[in-house]
């Protein structure tokens, strides 16, 4: 898939034109997938673009490569004030998607990373709407299992680390499915490739714990929040297979994703087939604050002027 990309792009600290970025064929990143990424949303409401939670994004930008030593050599605020401005730069007037990644540079075939290894960050953006139907999407439970932490990281961000999801979405898409459900290394629900999932029984809102091997999502830590704030038991646990396929309402939440219905798992027909009311009211939710009309949660939103 071609991306749209913006006219610009930051870096190292500096913004070039995008075809002027270019690193070698050496770069350590490309041969061993030591690169760091978050995945950013803008959202344009018709009078202004608003990043969404882009602090905790930095924060967790950060944290990714420390599991690996790897060194971002810019703070917190560069980052921040980079991410704002390449958005200024491109002059953007659509919602769009943010892309921040670091990675190490031209260091040979040593795989002794350590914080002197030389390191370059990047920042690109391209208007981004839905990555899925809003009316709800097929999802099958795949084969290959989520990575657990006693091999890799599960909550560092990494490059490499998206292979697993790779091969796991190579799979539902053979099968049919529009997404896939990583198990856990226990054959409990992890995720899916690049959303975390929630399920909905009995009233109460479920979504598998880091336990699970299920990455620490910003938009699934949203999710919890506003399903308490709508008076939503919720709840953070381990989940089985099972219980995935009784399910009431199914959903996945992730920055690209945003909230993504799932009304078919394998093939069994999730509910009566359609979104669910609880998931209609949270997607409605999720809409009014990134799109600035919930003032309770604004917060939550950094304005790009």
């Amino acid at each position: 898939m071609t991306l749209p990309l913006s006219k610009y792009v930051w870096f190292d600290g500096k913004y070039i034109q995008t075809e002027k970025a270019t690193i070698p064929i050496t770069t350590h990143a490309i041969h061993y997938g030591t690169s760091i990424f978050e995945g950013i949303r803008g959202y344009w409401n018709k009078k202004e673009l608003n990043i969404f939670r882009l602090d905790d994004h930095v924060k967790r930008f950060r944290k990714s490569g420390q599991f690996y030593n790897i060194s971002l050599k810019f703070t917190d605020k560069q980052i921040t004030d980079a991410i704002i401005g390449i958005c200024k730069k491109n002059n953007l007037k659509k919602s769009c998607y943010i892309r921040p990644f670091y990675f190490v540079g031209n260091y040979g075939i040593n795989l002794h990373v350590t914080e002197k290894a030389p390191t370059h960050m990047a920042i690109f953006t391209f208007p981004f709407g839905d990555l899925f139907d809003k009316n709800g999407i097929s999802a099958g439970i795949v084969s290959w299992r989520k990575f657990s932490d006693n091999s890799t990281p599960t909550q560092a961000k990494m490059g490499g680390n998206y292979l697993n999801s790779i091969i796991a979405t190579q799979e539902a898409k053979q099968n049919g499915f529009d997404e896939a459900i990583l198990l856990d290394q226990k054959g409990n629900v992890s995720e899916a490739p690049g959303e975390n999932i929630f399920l909905v029984r009995d009233g109460k809102l479920i979504t598998p714990s880091q336990s699970s091997s299920a990455l620490e999502g910003i938009t699934q830590d949203s999710i919890i929040k506003l399903g308490k704030d709508l008076d939503l038991e919720v709840s953070q646990r381990t989940i089985s297979q099972s219980e995935l396929l009784l399910a009431e309402e199914i959903f996945l939440t992730g920055t690209a994703a945003e909230i993504t219905p799932v009304t078919r798992i394998n093939k069994k027909i999730v509910g009566n087939g359609k979104v669910g009311n609880i998931t209609k009211k949270i997607m409605s939710e999720f809409t009014d604050i990134v799109m600035k009309q919930n003032e309770d949660y604004e917060h939550w939103l950094t304005g790009v002027n």
